[in-house]
């Protein structure tokens, strides 16, 4: 008999029962009956029940063993008793009589218990990393984790592509977000980079003549945290494609992203859908009016509506000014209202002014009869033309979201999304797709007063070298897009600027100079002068895929060791200080920030 186990903890069934086995795993629960012990022993495949009596030969060892140790079982598997069987358990048919026990490992006082649901704080979590891994929904992430990571692999080569991978020791580059550097030893005072994104690797990859690139790909982006990003370090499916349209690059990841979500979307008995192929593609400016950001959630059935020249020298004073300084008013339904109490629509104001906003404005309807302050000063026809132009019934309300055309769109997209949640409308069994497309090439930075790149700065402008030399570069629209699930941004990706005239030529539009391009992406624009193919691809993250899939609120719950939102690694004690001998060998000095002066 193997010298641990001959079977593991979810294996054994009626079938077995007679069978001399051995079973090893840790205490998941014991309880005490007095004249029998019962022990659920769990490994990382399930749950077995090990039962003994005070006169069995291993009562005295079991019946002293402490939550979370380790032990092996000896015994023989016997059939539960009707009443007994556990119909929520794969083994809850049978359990073992022990015979022999051997300890592995004696555990501790627990800081945090691994059985039971119960929350616990996110410090003790982290900092005991490893026990909070060993509970039911986070081992189960991890490993659903797993199979989304190999399902999009052999999607990925199903589809033609090769997996490279791309060097994690490389150059610092300007690309949005501040970089970790990495003090080189034999080159003092130089620093490596470690790679935000394998972007440029991956494009001279194509220019190599490799036709598709993919890679389960490391990233690291010095951020801040929030429930969608982690700080520090993230994975995503990184990918790129030569001689390729922007339909190409969809037709080539679409089934890649619907085949995985199809997969895993009955993951835990969720049994949720999957928007149909191809994906639905909208305009970056139409999701900003309708929607209010560029990551919509389509469940949200929810439409914005530009209502700006339905207040222009209306009643309602404050619209109509506002209108006529340029400013924007839009409306958002809030539909099957007419029961709610002047309350509902108090609260979504004062939530409003609490996310930093002057306010959000109302109007009720009860049967076709519209009440609140902005109805009495438009007037009952004026709103009528307004709920007309909404498609709205007589017993819904609407909200008002003024003021320059950003903030307005801001606001009235975060109001969708809590209207609808407050409604209960958004339809938590579907998986909505959708790709955003036709971002603007350039934005006006009214802080620099100065055009610079909205999106990303080595996409294609539409219209190539033309469209630069001639157009209003407002006006200008790029080969970007993102992918959007859920209101969740997968991934942003792009048709690339492959022609250095081209790049030049869009960096001096946003007041780079040749030298300047040259500089920075020496790498890059060096390799375009030799020959570069038309490509494109993007990057889809993988941890925001799982989060998605796991139905989780955040992502630390599907990523093995997360940091916490200081980008602090608890268990390990990163980042920590290095010694003096290291900070030698380095050529580095350490500079002491002072602390701040106390306030008078």
């Amino acid at each position: 008999m193997h010298a641990y186990r001959t079977h593991n903890c979810a294996e054994l069934r009626p079938d077995h029962v007679g069978q001399q086995v051995r079973v090893s795993g840790w205490v998941h629960k014991k309880r005490d009956h007095g004249d029998l012990v019962f022990i659920d022993l769990r490994d990382h495949y399930g749950i077995t029940q090990i039962v003994t009596d005070v006169s069995g030969p291993v009562f005295a060892v079991i019946e002293k063993l402490k939550s979370e140790s380790v032990v092996t079982i000896t015994g023989t598997v016997t059939a539960r008793s009707a009443e007994a069987v556990n119909p929520n358990l794969a083994t809850g048919g049978i359990e073992i009589r022990a015979t022999e026990a051997v300890v592995q490992s004696h555990a501790q006082e627990l800081p945090m218990p691994v059985a039971g649901d119960a929350e616990y704080p996110e410090d003790i979590r982290l900092r005991y990393r490893f026990l909070d891994l060993r509970r039911d929904r986070l081992h189960a992430n991890i490993m659903l984790r797993s199979k989304v990571i190999t399902s999009l692999r052999n999607r990925m080569n199903a589809q033609g592509f090769t997996e490279f991978q791309t060097p994690i020791l490389t150059a610092s580059s300007p690309e949005g977000a501040r970089d970790y550097l990495v003090p080189s030893r034999v080159h003092p005072g130089k620093f490596y980079a470690l790679p935000q994104a394998p972007q440029m690797f991956k494009q001279l990859l194509m220019v190599a003549g490799f036709d598709r690139y993919f890679q389960i790909a490391p990233c690291f982006r010095d951020e801040d945290a929030r429930a969608d990003r982690s700080p520090g370090e993230f994975y995503q499916l990184d990918f790129e494609m030569s001689f390729v349209t922007q339909d190409d690059v969809f037709a080539a990841i679409e089934p890649v992203l619907h085949g995985v979500f199809e997969e895993f979307a009955d993951w835990q008995g969720k049994g949720r859908s999957v928007s149909a192929l191809p994906f639905r593609r909208i305009p970056y400016r139409e999701s900003m009016l309708k929607y209010g950001n560029d990551k919509p959630d389509l469940r949200n059935p929810l439409l914005i509506t530009d209502v700006s020249e339905q207040f222009r020298g209306s009643g309602f004073g404050r619209f109509a000014s506002m209108v006529d300084e340029g400013s924007v008013v839009r409306a958002i339904p809030a539909p099957g209202t007419a029961e709610k109490s002047r309350k509902f629509f108090d609260d979504m104001n004062s939530w409003a002014q609490s996310e930093g906003f002057p306010g959000l404005g109302y109007a009720t309807q009860k049967q076709g009869v519209f009440g609140g302050p902005i109805a009495n000063n438009h007037g009952q026809d004026g709103m009528k033309a307004i709920a007309d132009a909404l498609g709205l019934g007589p017993d819904d309300g609407i909200f008002f979201a003024a003021g320059k055309e950003a903030q307005a769109a801001k606001l009235a997209g975060l109001a969708r999304t809590r209207i609808g949640q407050e409604l209960g409308l958004i339809d938590d069994s579907r998986f909505e797709f959708c790709w955003i497309v036709d971002f603007p090439m350039f934005e006006y930075d009214e802080d620099a007063k100065k055009i610079d790149f909205s999106h990303n700065p080595f996409s294609m402008p539409q219209g190539e070298m033309a469209a630069l030399e001639s157009m209003n570069p407002l006006d200008i629209l790029a080969f970007q897009y993102d992918i959007v699930c859920n209101g969740v941004e997968l991934s942003s990706g792009a048709i690339r600027n492959h022609r250095p005239e081209i790049m030049y030529k869009a960096f001096e539009i946003a007041g780079y100079s040749q030298a300047d391009v040259d500089r920075d992406f020496a790498g890059m624009i060096n390799a375009f002068k030799f020959g570069a193919p038309p490509h494109g691809g993007s990057a889809p993250g993988v941890d925001r895929i799982v989060m998605l899939l796991a139905d989780e609120p955040n992502i630390r719950e599907v990523i093995t060791f997360p940091m916490n939102q200081k980008a602090e690694d608890l268990m390990m004690g990163a980042p920590n200080v290095a010694t003096a001998k290291q900070l030698r060998e380095l050529n580095i000095r350490t500079v002491e920030v002072a602390a701040p002066k106390p306030s008078a």
